[in-house]
């Protein structure tokens, strides 16, 4: 009995931790919006393949007002609860709206995205994959936009630092547009580190290569029609080694998989086979730089098969099967 303890405690510590939660489904913009429910039963049901037996999976928490603050302001947190709909859609811009479920959805991505820190940290797993909606990259702290409401990556690096005590958290971001409010949430401290590579010009029309805030931001730029040479080689001579030479604590990946070739809004060429790749690579460094500790929360990805498989090759390269 006492083997068969040590030998479950060995497979805890080195498993992948899935959070989700089914209220993260029921958060709808309008209909036929690209940023849709059904994106998350996509990526549900290909994780139900045998081959993620052994994923762990555990129930979303509600989120602490308390992390969002460290974040976004007071008066836009307090706004967006208190515009929640009864019933139907308000739009707080042209892209971004709410439903009855957003407000209950938004607090479980960022509670699926702390304690995904929270367990990484102390060692409880080694990585974690949060499918939840709404995104959270474009949120800057006192706005709402590109489909997303509070920047989970940048909350879930804040609560590293203030709850779990890291003193440098890095984000990754491969989502084919840049993520905006992540840049804007770190690039005044040296203790964060903010790479992202992103389709130019494309929305929202951030993320110049001179953007570089304290020495802590590596931005990309892919022109319309890149691929996988070209994707490849940015993270390989550019956002790689930055990270490495970074020395993170933790390592957050914002996992956008609109950059493949059949995704709709964006018009880069990537194939499944390089998220398993970017994946990999980012797990090589997370091994050097800090236990392995990664954890990785959902963006954007609008082609529904597309989105499946690559979250699939992103979540076997986690898993190491």
């Amino acid at each position: 009995m006492r083997n068969l303890s040590v030998i479950l405690r060995f497979l805890t510590a080195m498993s992948t931790l899935l959070y989700s939660h089914p209220i993260c489904v029921e958060h709808e913009n309008f209909p036929e919006h690209p940023e849709q429910p059904g994106r998350l039963r996509a990526i549900l049901s290909a994780l139900e393949d045998p081959a993620f037996f052994l994923l762990d999976r555990c129930e979303a928490p509600k989120g602490d007002i308390k992390d969002i603050q460290r974040v976004h302001a007071p008066y836009y947190v307090e706004a967006i609860f208190e515009n929640m709909p009864a019933s139907g859609y308000r739009m707080l811009d042209p892209d971004t709206g709410l439903s009855p479920a957003s407000g209950e959805a938004a607090l479980r991505a960022v509670g699926a995205a702390c304690s995904a820190v929270d367990a990484v940290i102390a060692g409880e797993v080694r990585n974690a994959f949060c499918a939840v909606r709404p995104p959270g990259h474009h949120a800057e702290a006192s706005q709402a936009m590109g489909f997303c409401l509070f920047n989970n990556a940048a909350i879930a690096a804040q609560h590293a630092r203030h709850v779990n005590g890291a003193e440098r958290v890095a984000v990754i971001d491969f989502d084919v547009h840049h993520g905006n409010g992540t840049q804007s949430a770190f690039e005044r401290h040296r203790d964060l580190f903010y790479g992202s590579s992103h389709q130019y010009p494309a929305y929202p029309g951030t993320g110049m290569e001179g953007e570089t805030g304290v020495g802590n931001i590596i931005n990309v730029q892919l022109a319309p029609g890149t691929g996988s040479a070209e994707f490849r080689a940015a993270y390989s001579e550019r956002i790689l080694p930055a990270l490495e030479a970074f020395r993170p604590d933790l390592i957050i990946i914002s996992a956008g998989f609109d950059a493949h070739a059949r995704d709709p809004l964006a018009q880069l060429r990537l194939e499944t086979a390089d998220y398993a790749w970017v994946t990999r690579e980012l797990l090589s460094v997370a091994d050097r730089c800090c236990g392995g500790r990664v954890v990785s929360v959902l963006e954007g990805g609008y082609d529904l098969p597309a989105l499946a498989d690559g979250v699939k090759a992103h979540v076997r390269e986690l898993m190491g099967i």
